[in-house]
């Protein structure tokens, strides 16, 4: 079974702050038991994940903050189709956030406030009021009501394992199927060299 220390996350995530880095020791060792994410091959997936997600612990939150509509246009093509429409939305992230989320994922419409209420939180980023209330029932802790609870060390990692059981991600991490892993945390393969990244510093440390 998978032990973390200070040493090991400092080696596989070095651009963590030191005070992050304690915060989570424990917290990561509970949650990783809690959802049989402790074997070696489940445990190195699971940290390269969350160091890609997080940058390294350091963000616990999505940023939605986009300084110009030609960025917003880019990320958002679906959504922003011109500069005008795109423009309202520049360098205000929970007028963004209440437009691309709203209707999605259990969110009412953008009127609702849904959308920035479930925001990306977390280690893994979760996001959308039904996933907010599924993950309060597993956890046992009422992050649909209080959404910022997932900024705390203890509720991240425990929302993170609670995610990675329910998708049934041990299952292709056992197999080794690091692409598999992303996509089901990603949706994409967005970031993949960066989280391979993390997956081989992990596995210098993690036997």
């Amino acid at each position: 079974m998978v032990q973390l220390t200070v040493e090991t996350l400092r080696h596989i995530m070095p651009g963590a702050r030191r005070t992050r880095v304690y915060a989570f020791v424990q917290p990561l060792n509970d949650a990783m038991m809690s959802w049989s994410i402790s074997l070696p091959e489940r445990a190195t997936m699971f940290l390269a994940q969350i160091a890609h997600e997080s940058q390294e612990l350091n963000s616990l939150q999505e940023s939605l903050y986009y300084s110009t509509p030609e960025r917003l246009m880019a990320v958002w093509p679906s959504r922003f189709r011109t500069l005008s429409e795109a423009q309202p939305y520049a360098r205000n992230p929970e007028k963004l956030a209440n437009k691309v989320y709203a209707n999605r994922m259990g969110n009412g419409d953008e009127a609702s406030g849904d959308g920035w209420k479930y925001h990306g939180r977390g280690l893994i980023m979760l996001t959308g009021r039904r996933n907010y209330e599924r993950c309060a029932l597993g956890i046992a802790q009422p992050i649909d009501l209080y959404p910022d609870l997932l900024t705390d060390p203890v509720h991240a990692a425990d929302s993170a394992g609670w995610f990675w059981n329910m998708n049934g991600i041990n299952a292709l991490a056992d197999e080794g199927d690091f692409l598999a892993v992303t996509m089901k945390i990603n949706g994409g393969t967005t970031g993949l060299q960066d989280r391979e990244k993390y997956w081989e510093r992990a596995r210098e440390v993690i036997q």
